[in-house]
């Protein structure tokens, strides 16, 4: 199956063209804008030499991470399986994110942050083996007190967006190329409505109060 992965979920904004969860194009930018994905996605597909027509699937990064670009990715998609009939796969980027720390050689215990603004973190704890990746913790938000504490005891943090936080923390973006391995082990193909960011946040709202009325005098 012909891939195309987009990971807009981080300051990298990536995408790779995969067949049988082998990269044949890859694509990327740090710090560019999201409104450059199909310049992204022509220059992966060159590299691959394969036409859009030729796309059969394409999986997406929810993120957490940049609600904007995992929207902006989203809407990618669900435009293209308007106009073609393909499949989708949405993807958590964290999952990606431990795959990436496992094809790096880090192995036992892994923590993986991304900045949920608020002085807050998405955080998730893998156990990772020659067998792979199993969750220790999985995916909630915690205090910048709660990450010290761990980095304190010498634990292993990466993510993206942490440098300059957390001294002893190691950069790692996820990346559209290891998204579309992983998608490629999948088969739980969705439709374009149902495709949303992974965003752990309660919605609030706050009701405005009623119009005042003031009487002439």
């Amino acid at each position: 199956m012909k891939i195309l992965a987009v990971e807009f979920s981080s300051e990298q904004r990536s995408v790779a063209v995969l067949q049988e969860g082998r990269a044949l194009g890859c694509a990327s930018e740090t710090g560019g804008r999201t409104a450059r994905a199909f310049t992204l996605i022509e220059k992966a597909l060159r590299e691959a030499r394969l036409e859009r027509e030729d796309i059969e699937c394409i999986a997406v990064g929810l993120g957490p991470g940049s609600y904007a670009g995992t929207r902006a990715a989203i809407a990618l998609a669900q435009g293209w399986q308007v106009a073609r009939p393909i499949r989708l796969l949405g993807i958590s980027s964290v999952e990606c994110l431990a795959a990436q720390a496992r094809a790096s050689r880090m192995s036992g215990r892994v923590n993986i942050l991304i900045d949920a603004q608020r002085n807050d973190f998405y955080f998730a704890a893998y156990e990772i083996d020659e067998r792979g990746c199993h969750v220790a913790e999985p995916l909630q938000i915690v205090t910048r007190a709660a990450v010290e504490a761990r980095c304190a005891l010498g634990e292993t943090v990466v993510g993206p967006d942490l440098l300059g936080q957390f001294p002893k923390a190691r950069l790692l973006l996820p990346d559209a190329a290891t998204l579309g391995g992983i998608a490629s082990t999948q088969t739980g193909f969705v439709s374009g409505d149902k495709l949303e960011p992974i965003y752990l946040r309660q919605a609030t709202f706050v009701k405005s109060p009623p119009p005042r009325i003031i009487s002439n005098l």
